[in-house]
């Protein structure tokens, strides 16, 4: 086995490291019922520096902690096929879909980091919305309305991702672009 082959595997093994420690602090994070996933700017960068493949890893290990840790319990208990479901694919494709990105545009890396920063949560979010339509409508509506929600649509936007998906959004394109650049640095150090 090469030395670049080895680096790969030893990095990718600290980025997963990173997401399960992130994942399982940041669940004490909360905004609502549900915690911010700082852990998304691990992904974005082991998507950046090793490419889709290690972005669905990397989202495939944050999905498996969400649920290995209780954070979806509330929709377990709604819907655990649909749970499973949205939270593997949500993690996996985040991180894969980051990857692409910063792929195509690599030419650009400043360009390629930060939409690829951006593309994360999207994706994360819109799998995650995606996932409440198909498997969880009846219950988020009760939700809504125990709540006093005017409607299920504005429950859902500004009851369940509004805040998180602002502040990840935000922690997304400010860091990976720094780690990315520290990375870099550091690189061409040795």
């Amino acid at each position: 086995m090469n030395s670049e082959k080895i680096k790969k595997i030893s990095v990718i093994g600290i980025f997963t490291a990173i997401v399960i420690i992130l994942q399982m602090l940041g669940s004490f994070i909360k905004f609502g019922p549900f915690s911010i996933s700082l852990v998304l700017i691990p992904i974005v960068v082991g998507a950046a520096l090793y490419g889709p493949s290690a972005g669905a890893w990397l989202g495939f290990v944050f999905g498996m902690v969400v649920l290995l840790s209780g954070d979806a319990a509330s929709f377990l208990a709604v819907s655990v096929i649909g749970t499973i479901l949205t939270v593997i694919l949500k993690g996996s494709l985040a991180g894969f879909a980051s990857g692409l990105v910063y792929k195509s545009l690599s030419k650009n890396k400043t360009v390629a980091t930060v939409l690829s920063a951006a593309m994360c949560p999207i994706t994360n979010t819109g799998i995650f919305l995606l996932g409440c339509l198909l498997f969880f409508m009846p219950t988020i509506t009760q939700w809504s309305e125990g709540l006093g929600f005017a409607n299920v649509g504005q429950y859902m936007i500004l009851g369940l991702v509004g805040g998180n998906f602002l502040v990840e959004l935000m922690a997304n394109v400010i860091l990976s672009p720094i780690i990315l650049r520290i990375i870099a640095m550091s690189d061409k150090i040795h």
